[in-house]
């Protein structure tokens, strides 16, 4: 199921503020921030969560849940790179 634009401006709109709050900032490419929440927006519709659309989910609940946007990796990927991994947050 594909999500709706509305969903996709709704998560969007979440994820600027968590972002602003935390010291950093969505990617300024619009396209590619759209692309990677209908990515997200798509995996929960399809396994319940929000996981990263460039990490791997294992079936390891445990696992699995670190890598549930945003995943527990972003802010030191931020500081070290600038952004993370799949470049939704910048600095």
């Amino acid at each position: 199921m594909e999500p709706t634009e509305e969903a996709i401006q709704k998560l969007i709109r979440e994820y600027e503020v968590y972002a602003k709050k935390n010291g950093f900032a969505l990617n300024p490419k619009r396209k590619l921030v759209e692309g990677i929440v209908r990515a997200l927006l798509k995996k929960e519709a399809m396994l319940g969560c929000r996981y990263c659309p460039c990490r791997v989910v294992t079936g390891d609940k445990e696992q699995d849940e670190k890598i549930i946007c945003p995943c527990v990796f972003h802010e030191d990927e931020i500081k070290l790179q600038g952004f993370c991994h799949c470049r939704l947050f910048v600095k």
